[in-house]
Order: structure tokens, then C-alpha cells, then sequence
């Protein structure tokens, strides 16, 4: 077997999530559906594609920076080109752009480094959420990608509340429960912006970072942030919420449509196994998967 990296990204609105459930569209379900399609492991008695995912987004999040891993045989990696002088990760890009819906694009495949997983391995994942707090930034052909909101927003006070919250904290006020899992994270950054130039101008935009994220987590302190931008609670509340580890007393989670996936960064590459092998034994099967949203 060898360990293909791919990079990719995908509309979300579309998607019941991340994650294959049966009877429902997934990313990971269409992604492994036209990987078979290409590689052709289960007329050969091989073990079918099975990604490995940095980050799992829930449904209708977004991604432009999500990267996954698949080990495929050998032989059926060699055989990618065919007749052509292509490298196989070229290959399987130009194949899987034939097959793949166009709400999903694989960008890059390419041979993994030694110790590389795509979940284990990241040192952080970095989201962004939009919101448009005024009509004039109100944008039809991006509203699947920006939450619209009625009222105008204290992008300041919005900052200042959640500056508190950066460090390594217990999510749980923030966080839909699981049982067994953990709501320790580290929140690296958490800043609100209203940028006055480039794609965002106008918006009000989140840049949240941390090493991993609980189930809901992002859209919860969007929720709490809101909540400081309309004058309906003080700056501290957000803190309050956290150190009460509350699920009740957070804001109510926004709608995902602002949430987008946009880079995930990892150590070099002599770094990666060892960075893989002490996340997992930090973490339980059931705890490591760093949500989106």
C-alpha cells in the first residue's frame, strides 16, 4: 500500500457533512465513490479507498483548505498514467475531475511523506466565518457562503469579548456533548475583523484557530459573539459562559453557511510521525476528530 495526500475543496450547502451516513450525500461518501470508480480495487479483491480526513465538517460547512489521506495498492497507483508520461497524483486529479461532482474539487494528490496522516499530523486548523450585518455587503451570488444578518454588529466589542476565551480552556459551554469526548482545546486565535479591502470588504469575518474543535464549537461562539455585537449581552458574557462549562447558557449555534474550512497546516516533514503518534496517545478513537462547526 502507498499513502496518498490529497488537498481539496468543496460547497458544502449541498452536503449532509463530512462523514459517509448512509442513505444521505457526503463528501467523504462521493469523494470514496469516484476514487473506486478510478482505482478499481473491488473487481481485484483489493481493500476499497477509505479516507482520512483533517478536519470532519458538518452539513453545509465549507472547505477551501481541507486535506485527507487514502492508502491505495501499490499497483493500482503505478497503473494510474497508463500509457501517458504523467505522475500518478497528476493522474488521479485529471480522473477524479472527470467523476467528481463540481461541488468538489481535489486540487492535488500526491505520495504522502513518511509518518504523514492527515488527521494526527495537523498542528492546526484554521476556519473563517462571514457574516454581511448590511445590505450594501449583501451578495447573491456568495449568499450560500456568508451569513446574512438584520442587524449592524460592534466588531470591536465582538473582538474584545472572545480574547478571553484564547488558550488552552474547557469548551464544554460550547461544544455538543458526546459521550467520552473531550472539550479541552487549544484556542490559538479568535479575532473578529471588518476588513476594508480584498474579498471580504465590507463582511464581518472570524479567523478561529486551534488544534482541533469540538462538535458545534465555532457556530457556538459565532453565537456568543453576535450576541456582544447587538448590545444583548456584555463584553465579559462570553468568558462567563465559558467558565460556567454550561451547554444551556451559550448562545444559540448560528447557521453553518458562513463556516468555511481553509487551511490546515502541518509540521515538516521529519516531524509528522511523531507529531501523529503523541496526538493519538492524547486522544481516544471516539475523541479525535476535529470538527468544523
Amino acid at each position: 500500500m502507498v499513502r496518498v495526500r490529497l488537498d481539496l475543496a468543496y460547497d458544502g450547502t449541498q452536503f449532509a457533512g463530512w462523514a459517509r451516513q448512509p442513505a444521505l450525500r457526503t463528501v467523504q461518501g462521493v469523494l470514496e465513490d469516484g476514487l473506486e470508480q478510478i482505482v478499481r480495487t473491488a473487481p481485484r479483491g483489493l481493500p476499497a479507498p477509505r479516507l482520512t480526513v483533517a478536519g470532519r465538517t458538518d452539513a453545509g460547512v465549507h472547505a477551501r483548505g481541507q486535506v485527507a489521506h487514502v492508502d491505495l495498492p501499490v499497483e493500482r497507483w503505478v497503473a494510474l498514467p497508463g500509457r501517458s508520461d504523467r505522475e500518478p497524483g497528476e493522474s488521479l486529479v485529471t480522473r477524479l475531475t472527470g467523476v467528481l461532482p463540481p461541488d468538489v474539487v481535489v486540487h492535488r494528490a500526491a505520495l504522502a511523506p513518511a509518518g504523514f496522516d492527515a488527521r494526527f499530523s495537523a498542528l492546526y486548523r484554521r476556519y473563517a466565518f462571514r457574516i454581511a450585518d448590511d445590505a450594501a455587503a449583501r451578495d447573491p451570488l456568495h449568499r450560500a457562503h456568508v451569513l446574512w444578518h438584520r442587524r449592524p454588529l460592534d466588531v470591536a466589542a465582538m473582538h474584545d469579548a472572545v480574547q478571553p476565551l484564547r488558550g488552552v480552556r474547557d469548551f464544554a459551554a460550547y461544544c455538543k456533548p458526546r459521550p467520552g469526548a473531550t472539550t479541552i482545546r487549544e484556542l490559538k486565535e479568535l479575532s473578529w475583523t471588518r476588513p476594508a479591502d480584498g474579498p471580504d470588504a465590507g463582511l464581518v469575518v472570524a479567523r478561529v484557530v486551534a488544534d482541533a474543535f469540538c462538535h458545534n464549537m465555532v457556530r457556538a461562539l459565532v453565537g456568543a459573539s453576535i450576541a456582544v455585537g447587538e448590545g444583548r449581552k456584555p463584553v465579559s458574557w462570553p468568558a462567563e459562559v465559558l467558565a460556567s462549562k454550561q451547554r444551556e447558557r451559550a448562545a444559540a449555534v448560528v447557521p453553518p453557511r458562513g463556516l468555511t474550512l481553509e487551511e490546515v497546516v502541518y509540521p515538516p516533514d521529519a516531524d509528522l510521525a511523531g507529531r501523529a503518534d503523541r496526538i493519538r496517545a492524547l486522544r481516544t478513537d471516539e475523541d479525535v476528530t476535529p470538527f468544523g462547526g
